[in-house]
């Protein structure tokens, strides 16, 4: 039989091919000491595993769009999660990292919190004394999560459920990762400046304990006990609970949660104020069934049986007080009624499509509203949404 000679292509050919196939190359753990960690600008990092005989080179691309630590350093105790990679042009082989854990990391983590809860509760900051009592029939809420979670689409589902004119103010925060501290502190310090606004809920859907971590750090904790309007921490499933769930103002299992705690049925709501109609109305026709009862007696007494000039303009009397007190009870229920439609046209005349039929625009460019003329650059191709259609223009000229 002939010897088969491969070419160096072929062979790299069949390597690469062989590690492809082969499961056992693809997501796995390995677990070592960091040794020559190479941060570089490009946003790649490069590092040697080793154990105490053997040792095999890693790449984390993009590491920080992997949440992969920036603190890395020689000798550290890690386990990564990736695959065997083999750049066919060199021969090389390397481990691809997808993630990377220190060693204890979480218990180095839950042992920092543990000093925060201590710290703060000393302080006071999870004092029932501090916490603020939602609105019954709040008109506006505002909402900061991330703009794609599912977090944010249970929270608005559930409110337009209960009551579909509620009016809804999103700050879009990530809420994991780089960033995300920093954003969900100015997310609630916005919103809470914003005077029409009624309450916060803030918060993400559910997730590993990693993921939630931003809502158990000491700023985010801090804006939400700083909130000078009621808060919701609304953060996970019904077994997560995370530091803002101390400091908020009401703690709620899920986001869906919180829209119910927030936001009154408006069934129940016309309810309420039926039964309210009927209870006063039923008071008042005891209280004139009473007056009527006492004018009979008096009528009937031996002292004014003579006086029945005196009694019969008592009488008049009376039924003026009847009438009077009819048209009383109408012009409450008028007032209640008035005051529930000034509320729902406070809510229509909120509603942001009504802004824009008055002649109001909404520009945006690559999805994300524009507020200040500094957001964008010259030939930006920028989308002007009108109350009727929307025009698609490119920027010509910026003003201050």
């Amino acid at each position: 039989m002939e010897d088969k000679i491969y070419s160096v292509t072929e062979f790299n050919k069949i390597v690469k091919s062989f590690i492809a196939d082969t499961p056992e190359f693809s997501n796995f753990f390995l677990k070592g000491e960091l040794s020559g960690v190479n941060y570089y600008k490009s946003g790649h990092l490069y590092f040697t595993l080793k154990d105490s005989k053997s040792q095999i080179k890693c790449a984390a691309f993009s590491y920080k769009l992997k949440r992969i630590p920036e603190d890395l350093k020689e000798g550290d105790s890690v386990t990564v999660f990736g695959d065997v990679g083999f750049y066919e042009a060199r021969g090389d082989f390397q481990i691809l990292v997808r993630h990377i854990e220190k060693e204890n990391s979480m218990g180095e983590l839950y042992r920092k919190l543990e000093k925060v809860k201590e710290k703060m509760e000393k302080a006071g900051y999870f004092s029932p004394m501090y916490k603020k009592t939602l609105p019954k029939y709040p008109t506006t809420i505002g909402v900061v999560t991330s703009s794609n979670g599912a977090g944010l689409y249970d929270i608005i589902t559930t409110a337009r459920k209960r009551m579909e004119n509620i009016n809804i103010y999103v700050y879009p925060s990530k809420v994991q990762g780089e960033g995300a501290i920093e954003e969900i502190v100015e997310g609630i310090e916005t919103l809470d400046k914003i005077p029409e606004i009624d309450l916060i809920i803030a918060g993400r859907g559910g997730g590993s304990i990693e993921d939630l971590w931003a809502f158990n750090e000491e700023k985010v904790a801090m804006a939400f006990f700083n909130c000078k309007k009621p808060i919701i921490s609304a953060v996970g499933h019904e077994i997560d609970f995370l530091l803002t769930d101390l400091v908020a103002d009401v703690r709620a299992a899920t986001p869906t949660q919180s829209a119910e705690i927030a936001i009154p049925v408006k069934k129940d709501v016309e309810n309420y104020l039926e039964e309210r109609k009927k209870y006063l109305t039923h008071r008042i026709e005891k209280q004139l069934e009473v007056a009527k009862l006492h004018l009979e007696n008096r009528k009937n007494s031996y002292a004014l049986k003579n006086f029945s000039k005196v009694f019969k303009e008592s009488e008049e009397i009376l039924n003026n007080k009847e009438i009077e007190l009819e048209n009383i009870m109408k012009l409450l229920l008028e007032r209640k009624k008035q005051k529930l439609d000034l509320q729902v046209e406070k809510v229509i005349s909120l509603n942001p499509l009504n802004v824009l039929s008055r002649g109001y625009s909404l520009v945006k460019h690559k999805d994300k509203i524009i507020k200040n003329s500094n957001e964008v650059k010259l030939e930006d191709e920028i989308i002007i949404n009108l109350h009727s259609g929307s025009i698609i223009g490119t920027v010509k000229e910026i003003k201050d």
